[in-house]
């Protein structure tokens, strides 16, 4: 299909005839011409790519690679906070002291069984999976979120209602502020020199 369009010399349009128009094609000055043609749509069966030698793979099925992309090595939490001197600035701040005041000592952990307990509830493996501290600062962003749009969203009619907007922003901040020092730590301990 062919279009042409003439114009005149006050931009109106104005016809002619097909052979006067034809003729007079060459000495225009203001031509538009078009050429409008449909394409054929590829079926459906063929894949159209730029390059001849790529595959296409179903969704849920592999992938051509055989092996992980990248391995990263063990994290060895002992060395880390060998490396980090942890128990030593420990000491220094009191920790320890403070919690055999409290009567939280090597013995009593051990007859707890609070080692076993954490490991049973996945808190030492947790401490060496490389998506915890990205989980921790997840939550972390959410919690310090939520109390603020708790303060907002819930009226302040009752007495009440301001006695669990200070309590929801109270734990979402404390909540928040200690995943937020978690991620920071465990990432500390996951980081390999």
């Amino acid at each position: 299909m062919e279009a042409t369009a003439l114009c005149g010399s006050r931009g109106l349009p104005f016809r002619m005839k097909a052979a006067a128009a034809i003729s007079h094609i060459n000495s225009s000055p203001l031509l538009i011409k078009s050429m409008a043609s449909q394409k054929p749509l590829p079926s459906a069966a063929k894949t159209v790519s730029s390059r001849k030698s790529s595959n296409v793979f179903p969704l849920g099925e592999q992938g051509p690679r055989s092996r992980p992309l990248a391995t990263s090595p063990p994290i060895k939490l002992l060395t880390r906070v060998e490396q980090l001197k942890l128990l030593t600035k420990a000491e220094k701040a009191g920790l320890l002291s403070a919690a055999e005041k409290f009567g939280l000592s090597l013995s009593t952990i051990e007859k707890l069984g609070l080692l076993s307990k954490a490991e049973e509830l996945g808190v030492l493996s947790a401490a060496t999976d490389p998506g915890t501290p990205g989980a921790l600062l997840s939550l972390s962003l959410g919690l310090l979120l939520l109390g603020p749009s708790c303060a907002y969203l819930v009226p302040e009619d009752y007495p009440w209602e301001v006695a669990l907007q200070v309590a929801v922003v109270l734990l979402c901040v404390a909540g928040g502020s200690a995943a937020f020092a978690a991620s920071n730590f465990v990432s500390n301990l996951q980081k390999s020199n």
